[in-house]
């Protein structure tokens, strides 16, 4: 079974006179850590607001694990999901605690259980002392490592981050990609994670789709890519063999 299959997607936003996706096809297997990479404006960032339900898609097929997107498909797929977005996603003004009851209670998870479950993960996550302090008060490694729990709250089958390591220190990163990895081992969790810090891809990920201008140019397990290319060392060589060095917006 894939955890994420997607066939042909196209999608054009109104006012835009170029499409973001032009037919980008790629399929993931249940219980792997696998990388959506791009550069700027490949078009990751809609494809993973199609795949959540938040964007609908001009043409093409999509399923994530197992349901079609039609019909209520939000509404089947928030209690098996769990995202983690770019920018932080967490109420300032409101405690660590009070923002993951908040969030737990959005997925029907409340009294005791869900009590017990916060204060496992904020200790965890190294955020126990933080429990009853304002997020806003928070460094960048806490909000990520915050955002992060609030996803996992309800035990999704697949978490979908995009940029989870952005901005933060050395030691919230190395903890973040461990937990990851950890997770996936004992949980059995889909895991498709998006980054420009592709050494850290390279190391956490077991397969990759490489995208440009809104398709796949490429996919596979980055070892696999490298060793299939004499010229490249390293994932960032691989991206950059598909994708060219032009800069982008």
């Amino acid at each position: 079974m894939y955890s994420i299959a997607v066939q042909d997607l196209h999608k054009t936003y109104n006012g835009s006179l170029e499409p973001t996706l032009k037919g980008l096809s790629f399929a993931f297997p249940t219980g792997k850590i696998v990388g959506l990479l791009g550069p700027n404006g490949a078009g990751k960032t809609t494809t993973i607001s199609i795949l959540c339900g938040l964007v609908k898609a001009g043409k093409g097929s999509v399923q994530v694990l197992g349901i079609p997107q039609e019909a209520n498909y939000r509404e089947r797929i928030k209690r098996a999901l769990g995202v983690v977005p770019q920018q932080i996603a967490l109420f300032p003004q409101l405690t660590a605690f009070e923002n993951l009851e908040y969030f737990g209670n959005l997925y029907g998870f409340k009294g005791p259980a869900l009590k017990t479950q916060i204060l496992a993960l904020l200790e965890q996550f190294g955020l126990e002392k933080a429990a009853h302090k304002e997020t806003g008060k928070f460094s960048g490694g806490m909000k990520r490592r915050t955002n992060i729990i609030a996803a996992i709250l309800h035990r999704p089958r697949l978490l979908i981050l995009d940029e989870p390591t952005a901005g933060v220190d050395v030691q919230s990163r190395s903890m973040i990609l461990q937990f990851l990895r950890d997770y996936n081992r004992s949980e059995g969790v889909s895991i498709l994670y998006t980054s420009h810090l592709l050494e850290e891809a390279q190391h956490l990920c077991e397969d990759v789709v490489i995208m440009d201008d809104g398709r796949q140019v490429v996919q596979g397990n980055p070892a696999a890519l490298i060793n299939a290319l004499p010229a490249c060392r390293n994932l960032e060589d691989v991206f950059l063999h598909f994708t060219g060095s032009k800069l982008r917006d």
